[in-house]
């Protein structure tokens, strides 16, 4: 099982009438993405983007991939874990 260790998630974003959130996550080794959550009444995780800052932890390319959106489940629990999702 992979884990990320959420360091840092930033509001980068928000929509609060329709209740759709952007966040900036950053994960222990640096890797950084934005993550999409809903908010009806319950967060929840619709999409995961990295940003291209550093290579991809998983397949270690340089440029876009879309390895991040098969751990949208890991990700999502370790960023509720931590506290970081206003409530």
């Amino acid at each position: 099982m992979t884990e990320f260790y959420v360091t840092n998630v930033q509001k980068a974003d928000a929509n609060e009438k329709d209740g759709h959130y952007q966040f900036l996550v950053t994960f222990a080794d640096k890797t950084q993405c934005r993550v999409f959550y809903s908010k009806n009444p319950d967060w929840k995780l619709d999409s995961v983007t990295r940003l291209l800052t550093v290579p991809c932890p998983i397949c270690r390319r340089d440029y876009f991939c879309n390895c991040l959106d098969r751990f949208t489940d890991v990700i999502d629990r370790e960023i509720k874990d931590s506290g970081f999702l206003p409530e």
